[in-house]
């Protein structure tokens, strides 16, 4: 039998601000009994496993070896927006004039990710 991922971590300074972002971001609550202060957070997600906020002492000083990419249920361009309102930080913009490529931007404590293009936009465009 495969092995399967139990958990996905990200490193951080402050776990539950971060926990409580993705959080947000994801529409998903953060597990229960998982308090401000903690030293690991975590997220349940739908399909299984968790995102997992740990604190570690050290800052983010490079780019990161593994990132998150977002299909959105509604168009790229206005998750985009409510992510930017939520605390993100637009990093590296690869949207293109015909509605193509993605969005990378930065969570609050600087770990990049991806909002690809909804599963509708993909099909209009296949």
């Amino acid at each position: 039998m495969p092995s399967v991922i139990e958990n996905t971590t990200v490193d951080c300074a402050d776990p539950y601000a971060l926990a409580e972002f993705w959080s947000s971001v994801l529409d998903r609550p953060i597990a229960e009994g998982d308090e401000p202060g903690d030293e690991e957070v975590g997220i349940i997600l739908d399909h299984g496993g968790a995102l997992l906020f740990i604190q570690v002492p050290e800052r983010k000083t490079v780019k990161n070896r593994l990132h998150l990419c977002l299909t959105p249920d509604v168009p790229r361009d206005a998750e985009v927006e409510r992510l930017l309102a939520a605390g993100a930080t637009l990093f590296d913009d690869q949207r293109n004039a015909d509605g193509t490529g993605w969005a990378v931007l930065l969570d609050p404590e600087g770990n990049e990710f991806c909002v690809l293009r909804s599963k509708a936009e993909r099909a209009a465009t296949a």
